[in-house]
């Protein structure tokens, strides 16, 4: 099958000055799922998210705007073209050096995360390259350090769940040392109740090899009677943490009343936004889940973790239907996380990107300068 001709159309904008101010590109690209993913909340098969590249001094940034919903708080890709449309002009100004100038204008015009995520990423994409150097390495990171990340199984029928889990790990069975992937995630929160949860992770646990790490994410389909049941029934499947077992509506009184009755972790995704969320969620979480399109980008995502770790809290970073080019991204600061899900590129058809590369279970950044992504018909 060939690959999708990504760009759908593209708006110029800031055309004056050009070598003295910043040039900003907004494209489309539409990539599809290779395995559609079921969660409590709906099936997503395919995305169509933004590419922006920004321009200044010869030297092209790149970000990704990635459209998502925690379920009250949709970000559409429409929303997210208008709102980098309006805000394109007013930074046409500033200089990629202008970081902090900028991100208060985009507070102050209260842009979308995920569109914000694209600006700050693509900002921080031209600060390494100006530099000549891959982000990681500008911030003295040690990418030994990256722990492995998992892969998806959405909610799925038993017998499906099976042939999801031979789809990533079968055809490296017959040697165990050769499994690629390391760490599976099992979407739960079935519509259908915590006994249709329940068949699907033994099927999953019980086709899948041994020496998999297994964690689970309800996003919020479980009550708080349900979630307690399930996280004490789970422990016996030796499953390293639970995320977003209940609702971000939820109180947060039932988040500590859950968080005192699990024997295993409780992880927040939904619940949790950016850094100034974390002090309250403190008390009833064991860890919060980072993600670009969420946060706002590695300058926000920098902060949460800070938070977090100054709260006692592990940090997991995540995804949406984000190609190679977000991921990459946080892939950048992945030596600070403890569980990494950074894995909606793996199951893409037509991934335009190429940048970070899984080896032994881990995705790990690139030598290139910057991010290191590159477009797949640029590889050399």
């Amino acid at each position: 099958m060939g690959r999708a001709a990504p760009a759908q159309f593209i708006i110029f904008i800031s055309r004056k000055h050009r070598a003295l101010t910043m040039h900003i590109q907004i494209q489309t690209f539409t990539i599809r799922k290779r395995f559609a993913l079921t969660i409590s909340r709906g099936t997503t098969a395919q995305s169509t998210n933004l590419w922006i590249k920004l321009t200044h001094e010869d030297i092209e940034g790149w970000g990704e705007a990635s459209p998502f919903s925690t379920g009250s708080r949709p970000q559409t890709t429409e929303m997210l073209l208008v709102a980098l449309r309006e805000a394109a002009p007013q930074l046409e100004k500033f200089t990629p050096f202008d970081r902090q100038q900028i991100e208060q204008i985009l507070t102050n015009i209260k842009l979308p995360t995920a569109a914000r995520a694209g600006i700050d990423i693509a900002l921080h994409d031209w600060l390494g390259k100006k530099a000549g150097l891959p982000l990681w390495k500008m911030w003295g990171l040690d990418r030994s350090r990256t722990v492995p990340t998992s892969v998806t199984i959405g909610i799925l029928a038993p017998s499906d769940a099976r042939e999801r889990v031979r789809d990533w790990f079968g055809k490296y069975e017959a040697d165990p040392a050769n499994i690629q992937y390391r760490a599976v995630k099992v979407k739960l929160g079935n519509p259908a109740g915590i006994e249709a949860d329940k068949a699907m992770l033994i099927a999953v646990r019980d086709e899948a090899p041994a020496n998999i790490q297994m964690s689970v994410d309800a996003n919020g389909g479980w009550n708080l009677n349900e979630a307690i049941e399930m996280c004490r029934w789970l422990e016996k499947y030796n499953i390293n943490y639970v995320e977003q077992p209940l609702s971000p509506l939820a109180d947060l009184d039932e988040f500590s009343e859950l968080h005192r009755q699990s024997p295993l972790p409780i992880f927040a995704d939904e619940s949790c936004f950016n850094s100034s969320d974390i002090p309250k969620l403190a008390r009833c979480f064991s860890g919060i889940n980072i993600k670009m399109m969420k946060s706002g980008g590695l300058s926000e995502a920098m902060r949460m973790i800070y938070a977090a770790k100054a709260c006692n809290l592990q940090v997991m970073f995540g995804c949406y239907s984000d190609s190679a080019l977000a991921n990459t991204a946080a892939a950048q600061l992945s030596p600070l996380a403890d569980y990494l899900d950074l894995d909606s590129h793996l199951n893409l058809l037509d991934d335009p990107f190429a940048g970070a590369v899984i080896e032994n279970g881990c995705l790990l950044p690139n030598e290139r300068s910057g991010l290191g992504v590159q477009r797949i018909d640029l590889v050399e």
